[in-house]
């Protein structure tokens, strides 16, 4: 039986995140290689892979476009040139992905937010995705990541990972959501790290939320809670789904995840 799996490389996983633009060249060619083991291993798999902006875009838009800028003054002049700045940044490490992809022969290709997304006040309100259906059919892994986007009222939006994750899950249905970071769980004591949380549901994320940290690293996109409260919203509304946050930082996990393993933390519907 085909499965969907969705595959985020976080960006604190491919870059250093306490250093601006700054990739980890040989994380991302171990990454590759356990990704394209595990696809080879299981023929039925078929993959989206997601990946974080890290360093790169984090940066970027805290250097270039500050939150109280928006709306964005679309037209020449500062707006336009941090959106650009913000985008070319976003692009250079999409880059750099695909390049190991490329290296690990894994037959990739990315799929541009920017140029296809169009959202309204930061949220998705239109994307064609038959190019990632196409993709899935064809065989060929489709690479999507955090990237700016032209928004209908700010002028332009940054759009995560998680939040792009988000929208094709409801039109594809995914059965898994895997999200490969440096932390080996979610934890309740966040940076201490002695109380991991195995398993959070929509009734017991009341009771975790105050607990549930940021991040390691810039992050302006919200960091460890935000991502557990986009999941735990999204197997709300998708009970079969199950969501993995765990560390692709220990050799071989992101492999054995693919192939089914149970790591880190679970998130799944009541």
């Amino acid at each position: 039986m085909t499965e969907l799996v969705f595959l985020k490389l976080g960006g604190s996983l491919i870059t250093d995140k306490t250093r601006p633009y700054t990739a980890r060249f040989d994380k991302l060619k171990i990454l590759a290689k356990e990704v394209q083991s595990a696809l080879s291993s299981t023929p039925d798999l078929r993959l989206i892979l997601g990946h974080g902006s890290g360093s790169f875009g984090h940066y970027a838009v805290k250097e270039h476009l500050p939150s109280t800028r928006f709306p964005l003054p679309m037209g020449r002049g500062n707006g336009t040139e941090a959106f650009a700045e913000v985008w070319y940044r976003a692009s250079q490490l999409n880059r750099y992905v695909i390049e190991a992809l490329h290296e690990a022969r894994l037959p990739s290709m990315a799929i541009q937010p920017s140029a296809c997304v169009i959202s309204r006040n930061g949220a998705i309100e239109t994307w064609d995705v038959s190019p990632i259906e196409s993709a899935l059919n064809a065989g060929v892994v489709p690479v999507i990541y955090g990237d700016m986007a032209f928004d209908s009222v700010r002028g332009g939006a940054v759009l995560s990972t998680e939040i792009l994750m988000f929208y094709l899950a409801h039109r594809l249905k995914p059965m898994r959501i895997l999200l490969a970071g440096i932390e080996a769980a979610v934890w309740a004591d966040f940076p201490v790290r002695r109380q991991k949380i195995g398993k959070v549901t929509p009734s017991s994320y009341n009771g975790l939320a105050n607990k549930v940290g940021g991040s390691h690293g810039v992050d302006v996109t919200g960091g460890m809670k935000s991502k557990v409260e986009e999941m735990v919203s999204l197997v709300e509304q998708i009970p079969n789904l199950n969501v993995q946050i765990f560390s692709g930082e220990e050799s071989g996990n992101v492999g054995q995840a693919l192939n089914g393993a149970i790591l880190g933390t679970l998130i799944q519907s009541d």
